[in-house]
């Protein structure tokens, strides 16, 4: 089988291509059997009965205003648990990531890498210092909260920002490094605590630490709702904070900034809690599968990882960027090659969890595949070197 992918859409340099422009570069029978290894979602949720409710009232979600974003973060802080006065809603995380640098990252903001894209390529876009702290695959991208403490008094940064799990390694902080951490740093300006994938992260004791936000002086929760509810589509996220921080934020975003659809979303959160916590279980049992199923691939180097997805590093003489042309030419799997993350390199891939039958086909794609590159790898570098020698003059 062979699928016939456009791959100059990978040449882009902002970001990956979009699984849907990839789909639509197919025949409609091919493009049916692209599975999605990039971009991590959560398969279960929302549930059909809530996706057919949606479908038979489109025309007046469609036709009319949704509420204004107070009422609809209204809502949410209510099935949360959190306070209103406390809670943004924004139109996607990366909405709230661009207010909260034109905002209050004056100067500069120290992030450790690899990270989240927007942490280190959003505060450039604005001129600001950027001072990046460098998480290291011998302690498998583990933060030292300590270390980076004294990283960030030493550079002088005004703002700091982690990702809690980090993306796109999977490291996780307990609740108590965070926490200690926010302490540690309470004369900066912000500290900014990325959750957009905590939810993944563990079955019972999810560290996070929104509910603490709300007090403290200079922190910063940025959460998303489309990754928790496999909806990346309608671009809804919101932010914790206390409501100094909050009030600075709401006031400068736009009023209508989420849609009718993420509203009806919103409101369908509390009568369909179980199964969203049935369907966050799951994806957590799927991650755990997929982990042990990529540590049974030879060659390469798998990280742990408490998010709904999995690091790996590629075999030295296998280049990330041709496994995944490789993997979605022959295969029709698409994954997150990350050459273009800052402190990573194309060595470096991630694979979202997936459904057990999904992860069974990507497994024995990934052993046909890097077996093959292996090879190949190995051949080009036998010919390098006999060329190599035959160019050395006598002397």
């Amino acid at each position: 089988m062979s699928f016939d992918i456009d791959l100059s859409l990978f040449n882009r340099k902002a970001h990956n291509p979009s699984f849907g422009s990839l789909r639509r570069t197919l025949k409609p029978e091919m493009a049916a059997k692209l599975i999605d290894f990039c971009v991590p979602v959560n398969p279960y949720f929302p549930t059909q009965a809530m996706l057919q409710s949606y479908k038979d009232d489109l025309e007046n979600i469609l036709k009319y205003y949704p509420d204004q974003n107070e009422p609809i973060a209204e809502t949410l802080a209510r099935v949360m648990g959190l306070n209103s006065d406390a809670v943004v809603m924004a139109n996607g995380s990366t909405e709230a990531i661009t207010w909260i640098d034109h905002l209050f990252i004056k100067e500069s903001i120290a992030t450790p890498i690899p990270t989240f894209g927007r942490w280190t390529d959003q505060p450039l876009e604005t001129g600001k210092r950027l001072e990046v702290f460098l998480r290291l695959p011998e302690n498998n991208f583990a933060l030292n909260t300590a270390e980076f403490a004294a990283f960030v008094r030493k550079t002088r940064s005004r703002t700091a920002a982690i990702c809690n799990p980090n993306n796109p390694t999977g490291a996780l902080l307990s609740k108590e490094e965070v926490l200690d951490l926010c302490r540690d740093l309470a004369d900066l300006d912000l500290v900014i605590v990325d959750e957009s994938f905590i939810d993944f992260s563990e079955i019972e004791g999810v560290p996070t630490i929104a509910k603490e936000a709300q007090s403290l002086k200079n922190v910063i929760v940025v959460k998303s709702l489309g990754k928790n509810f496999g909806m990346h589509g309608l671009r809804f996220g919101y932010t914790v904070s206390n409501p100094r921080i909050a009030g600075a934020l709401r006031h400068k975003l736009p009023h209508w900034n989420v849609n009718a659809i993420g509203e009806r979303v919103i409101q369908d959160l509390e009568a369909n809690a179980a199964a969203y916590e049935a369907s966050r279980r799951q994806v957590i049992a799927d991650r755990q599968y997929l982990f042990g199923q990529l540590q049974k691939v030879e060659g390469i180097r798998v990280f742990p990882s408490k998010a709904n997805f999995v690091f790996f590093r590629c075999p030295d003489i296998v280049s990330g960027a041709r496994l995944r042309d490789l993997l979605i030419e022959k295969e029709g799997l698409f994954v997150r090659e990350c050459g273009n993350k800052v402190g990573s390199s194309s060595q470096y891939v991630r694979v979202a969890a997936n459904p057990r039958p999904h992860t069974d086909r990507l497994i024995g794609a990934l052993e046909r595949s890097i077996k093959r590159l292996t090879v190949e790898g190995a051949l080009a570098a036998s010919v390098g070197s006999s060329h190599s020698q035959q160019s050395v003059p006598s002397i």
